[in-house]
């Protein structure tokens, strides 16, 4: 496990190992307004992205375990996008075994579209999503069946073939926390446009958070990259950035909704 893992694991892994009682969404963003608080119950949820010297809006409160943001600044972004859902249930409550389970769909990114407004359509953002069998070996492994055990980490690792940057690599740690589950991406190899890279090595980063509370099954999710400023004259990296994080959640969503 990686060193950020292991640091998000003290972060994110307070004792006991589980809950049987589920938070409110109250609890966690006690500080957020009533009109940010309709965008997360609404179907679309809400996404923003910013340079990261401008305080994010959706910090979850202090003391509930969850810091997304300080995690981030550890790297070192120069843009962050943050991200805030709630699913509602029906017919059963929803746990942590069903949002790891939704993790496990790699194939599940593909063909996924987003507005190109280069090209005014929609478009797949990532034409093929593959696991691969490690950082080192790029031999394309399937997708596992559903798991009836919630493991304490796992790391997996992800090629998928970006409509933008090409063949890109990443890795993904899952923690179990005392709540939810925290999912990590961080890219291993250079993101690069036209040969030219955008995003180096490790440097994005995507964090999300689920939980199931009283309400529904939480998504949070922050995400962050460093670019200089002459890449950013040539990509739009909050763009670059708030996009892969929308289809990253909605890859999340749907995983979760099909386990109603």
């Amino acid at each position: 496990m990686s060193f950020f893992a292991v640091s998000l694991l003290v972060l994110f892994f307070p004792s006991p190992a589980y809950s049987d009682s589920l938070r409110s969404f109250n609890e966690l963003f006690s500080n957020l307004g009533e009109d940010l608080r309709e965008k997360a119950f609404s179907p679309e949820g809400l996404i923003r992205s910013m340079r990261a010297n401008r305080s994010p809006e959706l910090l979850s409160a202090h003391g509930s375990g969850i810091d997304l943001y300080s995690s981030i600044m550890k790297m070192g972004p120069s843009y962050l996008a943050e991200s805030l859902l709630v699913i509602p249930y029906e017919g059963r409550t929803l746990g942590r075994l069903d949002a790891y389970n939704a993790l496990g769909n790699i194939k599940g990114l593909q063909g996924r579209l987003y507005h190109s407004h280069t090209r005014n359509s929609e478009i797949p953002l990532f034409e093929e999503a593959t696991r691969i069998e490690s950082g080192r070996r790029n031999t394309p492994i399937p997708d596992p069946p559903p798991s009836r055990e919630l493991p304490l980490s796992e790391t997996v690792y992800i090629r998928l073939k970006d409509a933008n940057f090409g063949n890109s690599y990443y890795r993904g740690d899952i923690l179990t926390s005392t709540y939810g589950i925290l999912y990590s991406l961080t890219n291993t190899r250079n993101l690069s446009f036209m040969l030219f890279p955008v995003m180096r090595e490790g440097k994005f980063i995507a964090l999300l958070y689920m939980e199931p509370l009283a309400e529904g099954m939480l998504v949070y999710s922050m995400a962050g990259a460093d670019a200089s400023d002459f890449v950013a004259n040539m990509v739009d990296i909050p763009s670059a950035i708030s996009k892969r994080l929308a289809v990253f959640i909605a890859w999340i969503s749907d995983g979760i909704k099909a386990a109603r």
